[in-house]
């Protein structure tokens, strides 16, 4: 496959998936879109894949790029191609497409469990991990309404809306499947990543996060790669010859 990745800050890439691709042969291109690389043209490439963010989705005049990335996101899908969305590239296919994003009463910031609706356990791409995920969270918005014609497909008591289905290849999840062994430490450095671990789990508990994501990551991994197997294998379904 050939992969385009937008990117919002540079230490939100695509994490483990980029091993992943890499032994499945995949090409994978970044755009940093927050320090002003354009969008490119995107014929040719089969999955576009939105990462996260500290800037939220309704920030057009302080980042005008979110309108012509928003419009992209909204062209690409709706022309039935497969997209991925992660954290703030889950809210942006909602935005992008009539939904509503706002801020949560709380941060969730941490590592919490979600839960798959019936919708999430048929779905393909969650296959083989339900029906509750253990996950790392770490966001202050969240799809308050899906847009028309969305599916919800996982959820817990801090954010209904944790991942979303809308046609039958555009997929957005608000926890991290990506994360890495530096992920928490890389974050933690960012002031708004900062503020909201501290707002979430306290001066204590933000120091012991990266000690427990460390413990965890063989199961998250895990997860991963299954998940990134099912992706993978529903863009292969979807685009092979009719026999």
């Amino acid at each position: 496959m050939k992969i385009i990745v937008f990117q919002h800050l540079a230490v939100e890439h695509p994490g483990v998936f980029r091993e992943f691709w890499a032994e499945a042969g995949h090409d994978w291109r970044a755009v940093e879109l927050d320090e002003g690389e354009p969008i490119p043209d995107l014929d040719g490439y089969d999955l576009m894949a939105v990462m996260g963010g500290p800037m939220d989705v309704w920030q057009e005049a302080e980042h005008p790029w979110l309108v012509a990335e928003k419009a992209a996101i909204a062209g690409w899908v709706r022309s039935g191609r497969p997209y991925l969305g992660v954290c703030l590239g889950h809210q942006l296919l909602a935005s992008a497409l009539g939904g509503e994003v706002g801020l949560m009463a709380r941060p969730e910031v941490g590592i919490t469990t979600v839960e798959l609706t019936p919708e999430g356990a048929a779905d393909p791409v969650f296959a083989g991990l339900g029906p509750r995920i253990e996950t790392l969270q770490w966001h202050g918005a969240e799809v308050a309404r899906p847009p028309e014609g969305a599916v919800a497909l996982a959820g817990n008591a801090a954010c209904p809306v944790q991942a979303l289905r809308w046609g039958e290849r555009a997929y957005g999840v608000q926890f991290h499947l990506e994360i890495t062994d530096t992920t928490v430490d890389e974050w933690a450095a960012i002031p708004e990543y900062a503020a909201s671990l501290r707002a979430a789990l306290g001066e204590e508990g933000a120091r012991a996060l990266e000690d427990e994501t460390r413990r965890k990551l063989p199961d998250f991994r895990a997860v991963a790669a299954r998940f990134d197997r099912n992706v993978a294998a529903l863009i292969a379904a979807s685009t092979a010859p009719i026999r």
